[in-house]
């Protein structure tokens, strides 16, 4: 990493589940919205049922509490068969403004790792979501002073990536991308030259998961964020 490490000259984060939590809080409004409709299906059914609701959404409503809002109530008429109370919905609704209203918790020594680096690359946010929502936890989170740009992605393709190196005026092999998501954070940029380095989170969405490890001369997988400070 040594050599490579003179290279790098702009170094991106993720923000959900890197830089704080935020998997777990779907994951419990998940288990809530099993309960409601146990009357109508099995809550490990209901679970299959949402997911598959949600990935058939991501191309009209992109990711994000707002996204997954939607998608509870499409699946709830759908699983009771339009008999849904109106009462459930509200409830579902009302689920989903208490996640957009939740505190940021950052993960540890997220402040003081981007503190360290700001001091020896331009440091950038590339995170994908809901552009209100990411804006609204970005501001709460306090982690703004830290970084030269901040790039709010509808989604995390190469040539989304390949857009904001064109954008920052580097060549990829400048660029490291840092991110607990293989498939979106880590993948698509060692597939266009630039480096990453993926700190697991311990809850992932499925639909972020992917078959197989990576192996490759530009990617690094370290425990938790203040591990960089090491690495780099």
């Amino acid at each position: 990493m040594e050599k490579k490490r003179k290279e790098l000259h702009i170094l991106a984060f993720d923000a959900d589940d890197t830089l704080w939590d935020n998997e777990i809080f779907f994951r419990e409004v998940e288990e809530k919205f099993g309960a409601m409709l146990e009357n109508y299906l099995p809550v490990h059914s209901a679970h299959r049922a949402l997911l598959k609701t949600e990935i058939d959404n991501i191309a009209i409503y992109g990711y994000g509490i707002k996204a997954f809002m939607l998608s509870m109530v499409e699946t709830a008429i759908q699983i009771s068969d339009y008999t849904l109370p109106s009462k459930v919905i509200d409830d579902i609704i009302i689920l989903g403004k208490e996640m957009l209203d939740k505190p940021v918790t950052l993960l540890p020594d997220a402040e003081e790792v981007l503190r360290e680096l700001s001091g020896k690359y331009k440091l950038v946010v590339a995170t994908k979501g809901d552009l209100l929502d990411q804006e609204r936890k970005l501001k709460k989170s306090g982690l703004m002073p830290y970084f030269h740009h901040i790039e709010i992605m509808t989604e995390k393709a190469e040539s989304d990536y390949q857009k904001l190196i064109k954008h920052l005026d580097i060549p990829a092999g400048q660029f490291l991308m840092v991110g607990n998501s293989l498939k979106s954070d880590i993948r698509p940029v060692l597939n266009i030259g630039g480096h990453g380095i993926h700190i697991p989170y311990h809850t992932t969405w499925v639909y972020e998961a992917i078959d197989t490890g990576i192996c490759h001369e530009n990617f690094h997988q370290v425990g938790r964020l203040s591990d960089l400070l090491n690495l780099l």
